[in-house]
Parts: C-alpha cells; structure tokens; sequence
C-alpha cells in the first residue's frame, strides 16, 4: 500500500495511492485517523482497514489533481546516517565508519515531493543527497536488528539537501542540514509489506536530466535493521519518526571540479519501486515575518 498525504483545496487530508489516482481516506473510511502519523500509531488492523476501503472506494482522485504534501507533516523526528555507503566513503576518502554516524535533520525543513528548494541567502554551496528513508509504526525501545521489521511502518525517499561550507565549518552537521525546505520527503510512504527486502533497491538521481548518482541498497554499511538497533539503544522511537540512511557516491561536492546545484535546477530522486522527487531549485523569499 502507498500511504500519502495531500492538499485539495484547502484541506490536507491522507490517502491511499492506487492505479494511478489516490483515495481519499476521510471519506472513504471517515472513522480512521486523519494524520499520518495518528493512522500509523493505530496499528495494523487500521492499515487493514485502509487497505480494504481503498480498493472497495469508487470515488478516486487523479494523481495530478492533487498537491503531494510530505507524508508525514512534521515528523517526530527526523534523524539520518552519514558516510554509510561504501561507494560515498571511498569517493571521500577516508575510512568506513565502525558505528552508524547519526544526525538530525530539524523537522522543519520538510518539504514535499514536488516542492521548491530554497537556494540560501547564507550560501551558494548547496548540494543534493539522494537517500533511502524508512518510518517507524509505533512507539519503541531497545529493538534488536532481527525485530527491526516490526516497528518499519514503510519506506521513502528522501533529498538530504546540504549547504556544505556550513556543514563543514563545525563538528556537527546539524546548521548544514536543517535549513527550510532542505528535507524533501516521499511521494508517499510504501508499507513495508509491499517493499519486502530494502537491501537491493536501485537508486538514481539525476540533475537537470543528467544523471548523478546511481547506486543500490546493498552497497548500505549499515543496513535499515542495524540503524533501527542503534537508534533505540539510545532513545525512544516514535510513530511517524523518518530515518534517512545515507547517500551513495555521486554528491556535487566530490566531483572534479565540483558541480553545486543552482537556482533553476531540477533534482530528481528516484528509488525502484518507491517512487521519485522531483524538486527545483529556487531562490530563497523573503523573510517571513
């Protein structure tokens, strides 16, 4: 099932992605919860049933008609693993990490699947992350790598966004990766069960149609089950919590000379069987008061 979460006129409503057009949950099983997080919390017999009242829904939404929104609107948290794949560390240069190198994205620069990137006022240094993200189903702590499947509510994809001299200049690299609209998450959340095995998917991004990075899964040092261990050791995990596990090889700043996105570029992140982004690049606004 391909979980979303959508603006039509003025509501923000979730949905079930089928065929080709999305269902819209609120009406047509208007008793489960209205927020992404909330339906994923409620467990499995509310999937269920959101399974079943999409497929027996007659009315549908085209695709196109409606706004993609980020499935989660504002995650818990938004945490994410650096150097973890082995073709991005050797392209760096430097040894592979013997524990998950973690860091959090603020959850405010979420941003959807097709919306606008800010190029920053701060700095021109900006480059792109195409990424595998995951999303934890229910509250959770201590879970061992081979119970890991059980709290994965369902895969994305993610653009780690980075301005990377702010990311750089300091030991972490929390100020590099949080500005507004540098998190675009989705196109919608793909339920672990129709995704199986996360180790082998096929991931591409690609830049103005050129593509850019071209990797899989499998080249993960540390796997979705492994970081899911790590993370609960340390902290409570929570429904609707989106963990983006690393970009491979490829990123704008390694290339000789290096190749940093700019305003008017378009960035698309695809992954095999969980859909794309597709994001331009535009200058930043102004501020909001």
């Amino acid at each position: 099932m391909k979980l979303c979460t959508f603006h039509s006129g003025d509501a923000t409503r979730v949905g079930v992605v089928v065929d080709g057009a999305v269902v819209d949950l609120s009406e047509a099983a208007p008793a489960l919860p209205r927020e992404m997080a909330a339906l994923l919390a409620a467990g499995p017999e509310a999937l269920r049933r959101a399974a079943a009242a999409a497929s027996n829904a007659t009315r549908r939404l085209a695709l196109d008609s409606v706004r993609l929104a980020p499935p989660i609107l504002r995650p818990p948290k938004l945490l994410a693993i650096g150097l973890n794949y082995a073709d991005h560390v050797a392209e760096a240069g430097i040894e592979p990490p013997k524990l998950p190198t973690v860091f959090n994205k603020q959850s405010t620069c979420v941003t959807g699947p097709r919306d606008p990137v800010w190029m920053p006022r701060i700095s021109h240094v900006l480059d792109y992350e195409g990424e595998l993200g995951f999303v934890i189903g229910r509250r959770c702590r201590h879970v061992p790598r081979e119970r890991a499947h059980e709290v994965i509510a369902g895969y994305l994809v993610v653009n780690d966004v980075t301005i990377r001299d702010w990311q750089l200049r300091m030991p972490t690299w929390t100020m590099g990766k949080s500005y507004d609209t540098h998190g675009p998450i989705g196109p919608w959340i793909t339920t672990a069960d129709e995704v199986g095995d996360p180790r082998g998917l096929r991931l591409r991004t690609w830049v103005n149609g050129e593509l850019r990075q071209d990797s899989n899964t499998k080249q993960l040092i540390f796997d979705c089950s492994a970081i899911v261990e790590h993370l609960s050791a340390a902290c409570t995990l929570e429904a609707g919590d989106v963990v983006a596990t690393g970009t491979p090889g490829g990123v704008g700043i390694a290339m000789k000379p290096p190749r940093l996105l700019q305003v008017g570029d378009r960035v698309r992140v695809e992954i095999e069987g969980l859909g794309a982004l597709d994001n331009e690049v535009v200058a930043e606004p102004e501020a909001l008061a």
